[in-house]
């Protein structure tokens, strides 16, 4: 039973073609302001207002730039070792520092914060966790990247934790961790082969005559583990198109053949993170598996 996903490779390749890299807000740390990708804004907005709340203001109906579709970059600033929100500005207009504080930006902050905007900027007091950045944006620094969510991981960066709005620590990261005899991940695109390399080591031949051609979700645990396998159908379509037993049948022959992998370490501000990667697998006749994973080429 094969997964078509035509229809869904077709829709993410049209998204591929019009998209942009997002803007991402800054930080100004240290007499040096740098691109960072937390949206803090948006978590703040997520949190305080609901969907109705949200379209009413008037900076998320504005015309904007396939590469800024919140409608403005963030600027945040550590002074004294507290986090402030200094400016809500224009994408691109960042060279120009004498324009963060114009009248568009400060407005987009008194819309949101009212009087907690003290001297053109907001205490960020409800703010708690990390913000990472990097000064080597050097394409072979970037581990992981998603321009439609505004995500990136940099292999080397500096890490900042806070507290309500106050600086407790501050850090510099490796977030690959090389693991004695594991594979190599530094290359995503990479790690199906890896995958597939050993599942097409074994032969899926049953005397049930069940049929593991699908996709499939294989999870890289923390570890750098295989800790869990998945198909990429919600349970109605499992229920409708698999027999119980085909299905768990797959599931532990996949889980199986892959108990001994180990893979490298992946990290996230410093702490180790698990990772989804797709495979989808045609099973022969005579029980082996071809490969018909899909790879984006950038």
């Amino acid at each position: 039973m094969k997964y078509n996903l035509t229809i869904l490779l077709l829709f993410l390749l049209s998204l591929k073609a019009i998209a942009s890299p997002q803007s991402p807000d800054l930080i100004i740390y240290k007499n040096d302001t740098i691109p960072t990708y937390n949206l803090l804004i948006e978590r703040y907005l997520k949190e305080k207002f609901n969907d109705d709340e949200l379209a009413k203001f008037s900076f998320k109906g504005e015309l904007i730039p396939l590469s800024c579709w919140r409608g403005y970059q963030g600027v945040y600033e550590v002074i004294d070792n507290k986090l402030y929100l200094s400016g809500m500005i224009d994408c691109g207009n960042s060279r120009y520092r004498n324009r963060w504080f114009n009248g568009d930006s400060l407005a987009r902050m008194k819309e949101i914060f009212g009087d907690k905007v003290i001297n053109g900027r907001v205490l960020m007091d409800w703010f708690s966790g990390s913000i990472n950045f990097t000064e080597n944006f050097h394409k072979k620094n970037i581990l992981r990247e998603d321009i439609f969510f505004l995500r990136r991981i940099f292999r080397n960066e500096k890490v900042l934790d806070f507290s309500n709005g106050n600086l407790i620590k501050d850090y510099n990261v490796d977030n690959y961790e090389k693991v004695k005899g594991g594979y190599n991940r530094l290359n995503k695109n990479k790690i199906s082969d890896i995958i597939f390399k050993l599942l097409s080591k074994v032969n899926f031949k049953n005397d049930k005559d069940f049929d593991c051609s699908d996709k499939y979700v294989i999870t890289i645990g923390e570890k750098g583990k295989i800790s869990k396998v998945k198909m990429v159908r919600d349970e109605k379509e499992i229920d409708k198109y698999y027999d119980k037993d085909e299905y768990l049948f797959c599931i532990k022959k996949i889980e199986n053949s892959l108990v001994n992998l180990k893979f490298d370490i992946l990290k996230n501000r410093g702490k180790p993170i698990s990772e989804d990667v797709y495979i989808e697998i045609d099973q022969q006749e005579n029980g082996k598996l071809k490969n018909e994973t899909y790879k984006y080429k950038e």
